[in-house]
């Protein structure tokens, strides 16, 4: 019986492994020539659990690139140093207008899922962050033609009890009826769906960070790294840390 019960605890926390994200955070607003710092997580969020950089897990990840998309268009990698729980770089803007913080992950090795019924699959994470400097408020930068992103339309910076809106593009297209999770601590989640214009409108009810999460499975079989896979498993996840 012991025996039963551990591998039934070792096979839910592999197949919970599978719900984990990457995502970019930083603060909301900067100011002109001082340093800002952005920090890459994986793990889940709302329940607590953030991975260790030297661990197994955030190790499969590691292939990220981080890049600053300026007001003008400009784009800057950023070099990430690895911490305990997160990797960290840091830009300074030069002029005031929206930036955009955008992590790409797209050499992630294949997954056999199939134990699951969820199939062979290749993983390919994206995520977006968002920095106000002064008071030019733009939309943020849509960079991912190969899967999903999330961009900012909202014209205010993020408040409590502000209203948030933000649109879902997959291969630079809105998608409508798209569900998205949005995520905050302790457990709480809550699933909207975008619009017809690929939209989502929402209240950010308390002071806290909220983590929003889309997914989609691309249906086109492939092979990466000399592994076959069935399909490609696209995540994007966009972080307003309000505390």
């Amino acid at each position: 019986m012991k025996k039963s019960v551990l591998l039934l605890l070792l096979l839910l926390v592999s197949a919970n492994s599978f719900a984990h994200f990457m995502w970019v955070e930083t603060a909301m607003t900067g100011k002109v020539n001082q340093k800002q710092e952005v920090k890459v997580y994986f793990g889940e969020y709302t329940y607590g659990v953030i991975e260790e950089v030297n661990g197994e897990a955030f190790n499969k990840m590691k292939k990220f690139t981080v890049w600053v998309v300026a007001p003008n268009g400009e784009k800057q990698q950023l070099e990430m140093k690895a911490g305990e729980t997160f990797y960290s770089g840091y830009f300074t803007p030069k002029a005031n207008g929206t930036y955009t913080v955008v992590l790409n992950n797209n050499e992630i090795d294949v997954i056999d899922y199939t134990q699951y019924d969820f199939g062979i699959f290749k993983t390919h994470y994206h995520s977006v962050a968002k920095v106000e400097v002064g008071n030019k408020t733009a939309e943020t930068a849509a960079i991912n033609p190969e899967g999903l992103t999330i961009v900012d339309l909202s014209k205010k910076v993020h408040t409590e009890k502000g209203e948030t809106v933000l649109k879902v593009l997959y291969k630079g297209q809105p998608v409508k009826e798209q569900e998205v999770t949005v995520f905050i601590s302790d457990l709480w989640s809550k699933k909207v769906y975008t619009d017809e214009k690929g939209e989502i409108r929402f209240t950010l009810p308390w002071k806290t960070k909220y983590i929003l999460e889309v997914t989609r499975k691309e249906e086109v079989p492939g092979n990466y790294n000399g592994q076959d896979y069935q399909f490609i498993w696209h995540c994007a996840t966009y972080a307003i840390p309000l505390g």
